[in-house]
């Protein structure tokens, strides 16, 4: 095996000479293909969305580029798995099988913080759940394997690239193997995966094995460590460097094996800890997990696209519309980004909850002006429907666009697993200039009357360009900005790597003043978090006085979710914190809130104003010996009597008898009477 190397070939710099004409939709039957005069696919790409052949949709991305390699494409999308028929649908791939579980991890998709079960989904036309199944990468894989068994099977996506070692799984409760694993495919390729995919198929096609594909960045595979290899053994819970020491010549870490994690916390937080460190493509050296009798090897990330690159992505010929299979069937998903506009990836905020940067990486991919301003002309000339309103310019986030590391040197060679946290990085450069300079070029565009920004705004970095406020304020704002403090204390702040509620206030003071000046009546709508590992009744306590004492009612707010192979969802599963050094006896404690109702007790937090709620907060604060914040005045959180007709989930409680025995719920570190 060769070592993956930082300097890669162009995405497109591969001169096919089987290209051909772009199809108006990547075929999804046998008419469409015999109407393309195909006789059979090379590729046949398995989706748990449906197929909108725009490129905010992954399998649309990836079939256009493997379509510009020369390559026919073909998609099942939302496949009945039952039985191994509908995967025959377009008949046998000549080069393999690709699967994703679409734009989101089937589990996120299909049930609640709460594991309650979804009746809808997004992405379905229709919005009608229950389209895919529950970890629909695995079962579509082994579907495709039933079919064709010697076709290469191929995972790739969101579901695919954060399941690619042994992870936490919330829904069992349980640690599971790589999703490579149970999938029983070949390959895995994790996080934007454009130019591993079109080595994959290059080679592939070319004869290779797909054993022999152990040189592409971004690729997960079993195999053997080399012999000329040596290993650094993270997986050496009493040692103290976690394989993060450097030697000269070709080394793996070995992270903590499947069924140490299974069994032991500490060794889990340790993976975690070790995988998130060796994620920067500068620096990153291959991880190798045991999983039974095999070794799961995974390449260091792949490289981040160019501009150049990103612009060739973006300018593919998408159709940019659903497939006309399913006629005038709405599509949410769809309906709610065919006017927007994505202008860069990745995020380098590296939130603990977030899975942004597990995926994307946190080193900025941009697009260019012109590649942005002909896409807003194809919206514009394009996109029944459209009305001049851009519904949203942006990304990850809105405002990071362009923005890096000041020195190449210093980004290849940097570890932190955030650029703004503690605080913001000196080396990073935080200019909203070009920002502020697309805006105004969007702007001018002809036929365009107004241009939203409606992803996430760092407030953050914000503040380091007023500008960029007034800017925001005066052009891009509809009335409300949503923003994500996500808490107020410390605590939790701390655990999510989220700045201080200070930087949100400054950035308050900036906004209103913008909205004062450009004579606006504009209105912050802040997001928060209830029951993230490390946060305290008291922290949430203290969160809902906030929110009370600056006249915010949260009409809905976000339980913590642990997705997979985020860094809280680490914390939630194993009590330990993976942001610093973990080691035997030796590591950071984090307390998780896993009970269901102390989870409903901190969102009820914040939802403080809800009668429904009243009950179970009344006693919440009888226990934490704060009886002081009940009663009517200004600076108390809830009432002292409970208002007829309201408070339903507390009156069809059974009352309590002579010699019955209270019911009790446990708060963190406190007995609370219900």
């Amino acid at each position: 095996m060769n070592t993956p190397a930082i300097a890669e070939k162009p995405l497109m710099s591969r001169s096919p000479d089987r290209a051909r004409k772009p199809a108006p939709f990547l075929p999804m039957s046998r008419a469409e293909m015999d109407a393309l005069g195909w006789d059979a696919c090379d590729i046949v790409l398995v989706t748990g969305d449906a197929y909108v052949d725009h490129p905010s949709f992954g399998m649309a991305i990836i079939g256009r580029l493997l379509e510009a390699q020369g390559f026919r494409v073909g998609i099942i999308s939302q496949p009945d798995w039952h039985s191994a028929e509908p995967f025959r649908a377009l008949g046998k791939p000549k080069v393999f099988f690709g699967v994703t579980g679409g734009n989101m991890d089937s589990m996120v998709n299909r049930y609640t913080a709460d594991r309650r079960l979804r009746h809808d989904d997004a992405y379905t036309a229709g919005g009608e759940g229950g389209k895919r199944p529950d970890r629909c990468t695995i079962v579509y894989a082994q579907r495709c394997r039933e079919a064709f068994k010697d076709v290469p099977v191929v995972l790739g996506g969101i579901e695919a690239s954060l399941r690619r070692i042994a992870h936490y799984d919330y829904w069992s409760d349980k640690v599971r193997r790589s999703v490579l694993a149970d999938a029983k495919a070949d390959l895995l390729l994790y996080g934007n995966a454009e130019r591993a995919v079109v080595e994959v198929a290059n080679r592939l096609a070319a004869g290779q094995a797909p054993r022999e594909l152990d040189d592409i960045r971004g690729v997960a595979l079993f195999r053997r460590v080399p012999e000329d290899y040596s290993e650094l053994h993270a997986d050496d819970l009493d040692s103290a460097d976690e394989g993060a020491a450097r030697q000269a010549g070709a080394t793996v870490i070995r992270l903590p094996a499947l069924d140490q994690v299974e069994q032991d916390r500490e060794a889990y937080a340790r993976a975690s800890r070790v995988l998130h460190r060796e994620s920067n493509p500068g620096n990153a050296r291959p991880l190798v997990q045991r999983h039974g009798d095999r070794d799961l090897w995974l390449n260091p990330p792949p490289i981040p696209l160019s501009t150049d690159e990103m612009d060739a992505v973006y300018d593919l010929p998408y159709a940019r519309a659903p497939h006309p299979s399913y006629g005038e069937a709405k599509i949410p998903a769809w309906d709610m980004i065919k006017f927007s506009v994505t202008i860069m990836r990745g995020c380098f905020g590296g939130c603990t909850f977030c899975s942004i940067t597990e995926h994307e990486g946190r080193i900025i991919q941009n697009r260019s002006e012109g590649s942005i301003l002909r896409e807003i002309e194809k919206i514009r000339d394009k996109t029944p429907g459209f009305t001049g309103v851009i519904s949203d310019i942006g990304g990850p986030t809105a405002n990071m666009y362009r923005m890096a590391c000041k020195d190449p040197k210093v980004e290849a060679a940097c570890r932190r697993p955030s650029c703004v946290f503690p605080e913001i990085c000196p080396n990073l450069n935080t200019s909203h200039d070009d920002l502020i300079r697309l805006y105004r070029k969007v702007r001018e565009t002809k036929g365009i009357k107004k241009v939203m920004v409606a992803s996430g705004v760092r407030y953050d970095l914000a503040v380091e360009s007023p500008e960029y406020i007034k800017e925001l304020v005066t052009h891009h704002v509809g009335g409300y900005l949503k923003i994500a403090p996500e808490h107020t204390e410390r605590g939790p702040l701390d655990k999510m790597m989220k700045p201080g509620i200070g930087a949100y206030n400054k950035f308050k003071r900036m906004f209103d003043a913008a909205a004062e000046q450009a004579g606006k009546k504009y209105y912050l709508i802040p997001y928060f978090i209830a029951a993230h590992p490390g946060t305290t009744d008291e922290d949430m306590m203290n969160l809902a006085l906030w929110l009370k004492k600056n006249r915010y009612r949260a009409d809905q707010v976000q339980t913590f979710l642990p997705s997979p192979m985020a860094t809280a969802t680490a914390m939630y599963h194993t009590g330990v914190n993976p942001l610093r050094g973990v080691r035997r006896g030796g590591s950071d404690k984090v307390e998780a809130i896993k009970g269901l109702r102390q989870r409903r007790l901190h969102k009820a937090f914040l939802r403080y104003h809800d009668p429904d709620n009243w009950p179970v907060l009344r006693d919440a604060l009888k226990a934490m010996g704060r009886t002081d914040l009940i009663g009517s005045r200004p600076d108390q959180l809830v009432p002292a009597h409970q208002p007829p007709g309201t408070g339903k989930a507390a009156g069809t409680r059974r009352p309590v008898r002579p010699g019955d025995k209270a019911q009790r719920f446990t708060t963190k570190g406190l007995r609370v009477m219900k």
